[in-house]
């Protein structure tokens, strides 16, 4: 595992359609960099990786400050 890796130990929630990814799949490729996917977003999340036509998660994570990344900025950040 990469140690510059900033998803090591790191709360992360989906929203969205995926282009590249199923919902196991970016679960499998989340916890493989470390991270914790979970369901819902909360002040404990520390990033949303949004997919097409997100939901009232995005809306939340933008009220809580909570990082937005694109599945694009996702997959530069962890290759």
């Amino acid at each position: 595992m990469n140690p510059d890796n900033p998803f090591i130990g790191k709360s992360v929630a989906v929203t969205g359609k995926l282009e590249n990814y199923t919902r196991d799949g970016i679960k499998a490729r989340l916890l493989a960099l470390g991270a914790r996917p979970v369901s819902k977003v909360s002040n404990r999340t520390d990033y949303l990786i949004l997919g097409v036509r997100p939901g009232n998660k995005l809306v939340k994570a933008l009220a809580l400050g909570i990082t937005v990344l694109s599945e694009q900025e996702f997959e530069t950040i962890n290759n």
